[in-house]
């Protein structure tokens, strides 16, 4: 799931060498950090959220075939 919010976040922003993913387990549930450049902040959120909503949607339902729980933050 990882290499899929970074395959996302890297075609959305201008700046595709500063996307970084960070993974960290909380529990039973998996935590993706996704880290940008300021200046492509608006492109991954998206106007009212959007963007983000849509990504997060995207790895619950991956997470979901495998049986796991996915919470993505943008840093």
């Amino acid at each position: 799931m990882k290499e899929l919010v970074e395959y996302i976040a890297r075609s959305l922003v201008d700046y595709p060498d500063q996307v970084e993913v960070i993974e960290t387990h909380a529990g039973n549930i998996i935590v993706l950090e996704l880290h940008v450049a300021s200046a492509d902040m608006g492109r991954v959120i998206g106007k009212s959220g959007r963007v983000a909503n849509a990504i997060r949607t995207l790895v619950r339902l991956v997470a979901a075939q495998d049986g796991t729980r996915v919470s993505v933050e943008i840093v």
